[in-house]
């Protein structure tokens, strides 16, 4: 049977259609048309593909189901409408297509783990920079796996996050295709229409919506700018652990949801921060586990929310009682307003280090971490937006609020540079006058 799409591409839309690499990652601006490439890739793979079962899985999956829905249902539905044999699923944003395969629209943030355990041929990752980068490689790329299937990662750029990691990893490897599209370049979008949305814009948001680029600070974030000044201040390096300072940790403890784990030294003003680790849908003895495995000489502090003190009902016991138990020394942080925290992260991080590999998920997590935007009255709130950014943020907070609370580490005498030292003009006269004292009395 022969099918034809109602669709025409543009030109690069058309290269990105005849590529045939396993994973490609396509950084567009806006008005591109990422979407309708996406949705119509989807589809002709889905049409063409042939299995034994006859049960080809395909999904496009945007940051939250309600974005999934607003952006990609409605195109999807356009362009099965005359396809033969076509089911439609309202309720759970699916189409049924008539040689088996199936097309499903997900949200990566609503619950992520509702993924786990599936199987896909193909998917689309939609603004895969407001999603946590665990949902790639926790989940979506073992579904790949039993099917080799394939995957394309779309959107603009959001700061140098995972999404940016990802571009830049894709440059070494055969099995993947990467480009660029600015609008500058495309010809897409008018280019008297570019330069009222500039003047209306300004220019950090103007060159990453339109001009593509990974050095703007993202929309609302409240770190992103520290961030980036902690890159270019060489804050963001190596850092190795000494084993001669305390270990302390900082938690943002969680049950169902995402616990996140930041580790630390504080020494003559510094906050070495050398790991960060997060994880999800476990209980505390998994972390204490991992802390185990990390076979840390001197542990200091685990600093927990305040709601480690409550009880649960299951136990009667706290949070905090339980991790006593398992020979932690959890302390818990003072209850205080989100502002203050937050102003207590940002005074604390110009005397931050981090570890550029350990802690890369912990620092995208503070990158992205931002207000939440009312579509409403067109301005930010007040309140931070709650996302997979969070965790990791929640528990740098309490880090900053516990900091004043440790008790940096004294700087040893340099024992060796005493002895050579020059002493001074009192200390010399000491020195004769003990001298003349300690010496034998003469015996006429």
């Amino acid at each position: 049977m022969h099918i034809t799409i109602p669709y025409t591409p543009r030109p690069q839309q058309a290269e990105l259609h005849k590529n045939q690499k396993r994973f490609k990652i396509c950084v567009s601006h806006r008005r591109w048309g990422k979407s309708v490439y996406a949705i119509t890739e989807i589809l002709r793979q889905a049409l063409q593909i042939k299995t034994e079962r006859n049960d080809g899985r395909f999904a496009y999956i945007a940051p939250y189901y309600r974005q999934a829905k607003a952006v990609a249902w409605d195109y999807l539905l356009y362009y099965t409408k005359d396809i033969p044999g076509t089911k439609v699923n309202q309720s759970e944003l699916r189409v049924d297509l008539l040689n088996g395969s199936r097309i499903r629209l997900y949200g990566a943030g609503d619950d992520p783990d509702a993924l786990r355990g599936i199987f896909l041929d193909g998917c689309v990752m939609d603004e895969y920079a407001d999603m946590s980068p665990r949902m790639w490689s926790e989940v979506i790329r073992p579904a790949l796996t039993d099917r080799k299937g394939w995957a394309i990662f779309i959107g603009t750029p959001k700061g140098r996050n995972q999404f940016w990691q990802l571009y830049e990893d894709a440059k070494h490897d055969n099995e993947w295709h990467r480009a660029i599209y600015r609008a500058s370049e495309t010809g897409v979008v008018d280019p008297q229409e570019l330069e009222a949305a500039k003047k209306q814009m300004g220019e950090d948001e103007y060159m990453q919506e339109f001009e593509c680029s990974w050095a703007a600070a993202i929309k609302g974030s409240y770190y992103g700018n520290l961030i980036i000044e902690a890159e270019q201040e060489g804050r963001i390096t190596k850092v190795e652990r000494d084993p001669a300072l305390p270990v302390h940790v900082a938690w943002d403890l969680g049950i169902s949801d995402s616990c996140a784990l930041w580790f630390f030294q504080v020494t003559m003003g510094e906050i070495r921060i050398f790991d960060y680790y997060e994880s999800a849908g476990v209980g505390l003895d998994h972390y204490v586990k991992v802390m185990d495995e990390m076979q840390i000489e001197y542990w200091g502090d685990d600093y927990l929310p305040h709601d480690a003190k409550v009880r649960e009902l299951g136990t009667g016991r706290t949070r905090a009682e339980t991790l006593i138990n398992m020979g932690r020394r959890p302390r818990i942080v003072p209850n205080h307003k989100v502002d203050d925290g937050i102003n207590a992260v940002r005074l604390l991080l110009q005397h931050c280090y981090f570890d550029a590999s350990n802690c890369e998920n912990g620092l995208n997590a503070l990158r992205n971490y931002q207000r939440e935007w009312d579509d409403v009255k067109r301005v930010f709130k007040r309140n931070p937006l709650h996302n997979w950014a969070s965790h990791g943020s929640d528990s740098f907070r309490y880090l900053a609020m516990s900091y004043k609370h440790i008790k940096p580490e004294p700087k040893p005498k340099d024992v060796q540079k005493e002895m050579v030292r020059t002493p001074t003009l009192d200390e010399m006269m000491d020195m004769y006058d003990r001298e003349q004292r300690n010496k034998p009395e003469k015996r006429i």
